[in-house]
C-alpha cells in the first residue's frame, strides 16, 4: 500500500506562489506515474499536471501550462508541484495521485492511490 500525504498549501494573493509537495511513504513510489488533481467547492475533481516515473514526461492542464511546474525526487519519494502567478481561480483542494502505471493518465480513475488533500486559497 501507498500512502500520500500532501503539504504546502496555505493563502495567497493573486501573482503569488506556493510549492506543494507530495510525501509518500508504504512503499517506493520511484516507479508510479503521480499527479495532481483539485478540486473547487461544488465543482468536480480536475487533473492539474502528472509526471512519469523517470520524470522525463509531464503533462499539464492548459489552464495551468506554463505557471505550474510538476517534478518529483524519488531519492526522496517526493512530489512536488510549484505553482507560480497564481490565480484566484486556482482556488481549490489539491489532491496527489499515484498509481504504478506505464504511461501519464489525466482521469481520476487511473489513480489508484490518493492523498487528503491541502488546500490553496488565492486572493484577489
Amino acid at each position: 500500500q501507498v500512502q500520500l500525504v500532501e503539504s504546502g498549501g496555505g493563502s495567497v494573493q493573486a501573482g503569488g506562489s506556493l510549492r506543494l509537495s507530495c510525501a509518500a511513504s508504504g512503499r517506493t513510489i520511484s516507479t508510479y506515474v503521480t499527479a495532481w488533481f483539485r478540486q473547487a467547492p461544488g465543482k468536480e475533481r480536475e487533473f492539474v499536471a502528472a509526471i512519469s516515473w523517470t520524470g522525463v514526461s509531464t503533462n499539464y492542464a492548459d489552464s495551468v501550462k506554463g505557471r505550474f511546474t510538476i517534478s518529483r525526487d524519488n531519492a526522496k519519494n517526493t512530489v512536488f508541484l510549484q505553482m507560480n502567478s497564481l490565480k484566484p481561480e486556482d482556488t481549490a483542494v489539491y489532491y496527489c495521485a499515484a498509481d504504478r502505471r506505464l504511461s501519464i493518465a489525466t482521469l481520476t480513475s487511473a489513480y489508484d492511490y490518493w492523498g487528503r488533500g491541502t488546500q490553496v486559497t488565492v486572493s484577489s
